[in-house]
């Protein structure tokens, strides 16, 4: 026990506030951020499988997508550093929010000319701003109050990200997959250029619709930002010590391993979510869409999806539409035990929650690879609840202690994204190869090094 100047005594185990009163309108615009981004994230999952039926292309071709979108991650986080450190988080976040606004913009003129390379354009576009916008909110979050409550107070901002991903979800299972022409890829290719003009119109609008609808939403978030006074909480300046920052980030062990597992972390968030549309429509096509159905409406989930005006009631259960439904079911689950992990975290260690979840997650995947029936999309919707605290959990965990280095730190955790571009391109090809049950392999893998980084910090002196 210790005596402050007023005589009374304060136990040295006193918690430090999670946020300080003067911080709560900051905090809640730049929360807002966090399901922004996440609803890009999860419609341009199921993406993969659109562009790869509306154009006749391999699932390979079609994971060109992720490998835009994530790969824009990795190539704008230093110039977000830098523009951080040259100014101050907010200029990061309005940049961010801007080459957001003009990447969903973008789609626009894309489904107009109807070009594959067009719609890769406006998504790296859209995915620089992302890019930009997490460099820039994540540390933000995490210099709004003391260290000490840093990983808490992200997973919380962070738990507000399942909430634009299970609305992203919505988005893409309810006005894009449904609008997909049933035709087959046979079917299509008998077709003249004329009227495969005409099947794609609609499916491109489709496509179009939701990010232009998303791009009026975010000109007011980036309104209100720009009015609103933010604490400034960087320190800016034109002197960037890029190369001995870098030097001491590598000799870090701590860190960079947690660069490593943020990595195979991402990857297998995308592979997981990328490829649930697959497995699942793959198991309707092999005739198991009657006992999937009949989950569904068991449990009341069609009676929801229908009652909401989603679907409606006559409307034909395609593969693509059935894979949609249970992808938002998935993205619910992930929701939900976000909120728990975060309130779990203030009695359990966060690395130890880690490790619980990336050793679940390599059980359920077992199982997804394994049973392509209905227990395995059970399975499959499972992990998400084992993903929910992943990212910020690392985040927090290899930020920590870091100082006047984390904004490059951050940068560095943000380019580790690029998992999320390099490893569907392989679960693709194997998808293509072997089908996608066993492409689950990939993601399997990625949480096994989750686990390894846990258990490294576990073994460490810091209780974080």
């Amino acid at each position: 026990m210790t005596t402050n100047s007023t005589g009374t005594r304060a136990s040295s185990e006193t918690r430090p506030p999670l946020l300080r009163r003067e911080y709560l309108l900051p905090f809640i615009l730049l929360t807002i951020c966090f399901p922004a981004w996440a609803v890009a994230n999860n419609m341009t999952d199921p993406l993969v499988r659109t562009f790869s039926r509306i154009f006749t292309m391999s699932t390979f071709q079609s994971s060109l997508v992720q490998f835009s979108f994530y790969g824009a991650y990795f190539c704008l986080a230093i110039p977000a550093a830098i523009l951080i450190k040259r100014y101050t988080y907010k200029t990061g976040v309005l940049v961010g929010l801007g080459l957001f606004i003009v990447g969903a913009l973008l789609f626009f003129p894309a489904s107009r000319l109807m070009e594959f390379n067009f719609f890769l354009m406006a998504i790296f576009v859209l995915a620089s701003g992302l890019s930009v916008l997490e460099t820039s909110c994540n540390p933000y979050i995490i210099a709004m109050g003391d260290e000490k409550t840093a990983t808490r107070r992200l997973n919380l901002a962070q738990a507000f990200n399942p909430v634009g991903a299970v609305l992203g979800a919505m988005l893409a299972g309810f006005f894009i997959l449904p609008k997909i022409n049933p035709l087959t890829d046979a079917e299509r290719a008998l077709l003249s250029m004329e009227e495969v003009r005409e099947i794609r119109a609609p499916e491109l609008a489709a496509v179009m619709g939701p990010y232009l609808g998303m791009a009026v939403v975010l000109i007011f978030l980036w309104l209100a930002i720009a009015f609103v006074r933010m604490p400034r909480a960087s320190d800016a300046g034109p002197a960037i010590d890029f190369q001995p920052t870098l030097r001491r980030l590598l000799n870090n062990r701590h860190y960079s391993f947690g660069v490593v597992a943020q990595f195979f972390y991402v990857a297998a968030q995308i592979c997981v979510w990328t490829f649930t549309i697959h497995y699942v429509a793959d198991i309707v096509a092999n005739g198991e869409g009657e006992s999937l159905i009949g989950f569904l409406e068991a449990t009341g989930i069609i009676g929801l999806v229908q009652g909401i005006r989603m679907i409606q009631p006559d409307q034909m259960m395609t593969g693509e539409t059935v894979a949609g439904i249970y992808h938002v079911c998935a993205l619910f689950v992930f929701l939900i035990f976000r909120f728990v992990c975060t309130g779990l975290m203030h009695i359990i260690r966060p690395s130890a929650m880690l490790l619980g979840m990336a050793v679940l997650g390599l059980l359920f995947t077992l199982v997804v690879m394994g049973s392509p029936n209905l227990v395995g999309v059970l399975a499959l919707i499972a992990i998400s609840g084992c993903m929910s605290l992943m990212f910020p959990t690392i985040y927090g965990i290899a930020l920590h202690g870091l100082g006047d280095d984390t904004k490059l730190g951050a940068a560095g955790l943000i380019m580790a994204i690029l998992g999320g571009a390099l490893f569907p391109l392989l679960q693709g090809a194997l998808v293509d190869a072997i089908g996608a049950p066993l492409s689950y392999a990939v993601p399997l893998v990625c949480f096994a090094v989750v686990a390894a980084y846990a258990v490294f910090d576990l073994k460490g002196k810091r209780q974080a």
